[in-house]
């Protein structure tokens, strides 16, 4: 039996990579990096990864906007990525740079590489140390370990993990930089669900670490006719009849008119045999009150992790 495709945001030793992936999956998975979340979804969209593991949320900086944007789905690139599973990491971040400098003594560095949602992650210790010097986004945190390590300047350092610091040969000036100790990243598990139909990838969600809850979640994104007054009341009213749980609530710009939004929607509710069907006489009552909607996917809850016990 061919091993499972688990692709992940990269390069190597991300977060995503390390611990999301790496936990998520037994060692038999084929673990292999994407370089961006738009490669990610595409390689689950084309069957060349069976999974893809990405960043969802944080704790401490909210939701990531990549991957809203991506589920979004606005030009219909993705029709068929959906989500099977997620999974809750506690972040430590450190200070890295290529050049071992005073722990105390930064004055030096004048630019900072990171992801983009790290800043908001290590907000009190940037405004203690770096306020004012240059912040420079990149693709993921691994990556801006990967920048650091090749300056012997001292002039640049990066928000990044120790493991990322320690695979590209940078050095660790300060550990556990973020604002929060608890700070947590939680990732979603994507699968296409059109080849778990038909079978065609060879294992199921069994394989995926989960928490042995009893709890589901599913996510459904809609928009609606913003000129009609009450319109996303109705919309949200449509789950508590069914009983639905509603756990995050976020919207994007829907780019068809200015001011117009999609809205993103994720539900619990205990697994059940009427599971299907309360899912199902939503999506439908939202046919009748949304412009347009998708089911995004059920999963098992994985809030109860070994990262948070």
């Amino acid at each position: 039996m061919a091993s499972l495709r688990v692709t992940f945001l990269g390069p190597a030793a991300s977060f995503s990579h390390q611990q999301a992936a790496i936990n998520s999956f037994d060692k038999s998975a084929s673990l292999f990096p994407s370089l961006s979340f738009a490669d990610a979804f595409s390689a689950v969209q084309n069957n060349t990864a069976d999974y893809a593991v990405i960043p969802f949320e944080n704790s401490t900086n909210g939701s990531v906007v990549q991957t809203l944007d991506l589920l979004a789905d606005r030009q219909g690139l993705y029709k068929d990525v959906t989500v099977c599973g997620e999974y809750f990491l506690t972040v430590h971040h450190c200070l890295v740079s290529g050049k071992l400098l005073s722990p105390t003594d930064f004055t030096s560095i004048t630019k900072l590489y990171t992801h983009p949602q790290a800043w908001g992650q290590c907000e009190l210790f940037l405004c203690r140390y770096f306020r004012g010097k240059e912040r420079q986004d990149v693709s993921s945190t691994s990556k801006a370990a990967d920048i650091v390590s090749k300056d012997t300047s001292g002039q640049t350092a990066a928000i990044a993990s120790k493991l990322a610091a320690e695979h590209y040969g940078a050095f660790v000036l300060q550990e556990n930089i973020e604002d929060e100790e608890d700070n947590t990243t939680r990732f979603l598990i994507l699968r296409n669900i059109q080849l778990a139909r038909s079978g065609d990838i060879s294992a199921n969600l069994s394989n995926v670490a989960t928490s042995g809850s009893d709890t589901r979640k599913t996510l459904i994104s809609f928009t609606i006719e913003h000129s009609s007054p009450g319109a996303l009341a109705d919309a949200l009213s449509v789950f508590k009849t069914h009983g639905l749980n509603l756990t995050s609530i976020n919207s994007r710009p829907s780019l068809l008119r200015p001011w117009q939004y999609i809205f993103f929607i994720e539900c619990e509710h205990v697994s059940t045999a009427k599971d299907p069907s309360a899912i199902h006489d939503t999506l439908e009552e939202l046919k009748k009150i949304c412009t347009s909607y998708r089911d995004l996917g059920t999963w098992t809850d994985g809030l109860v992790s070994p990262d948070l016990a």
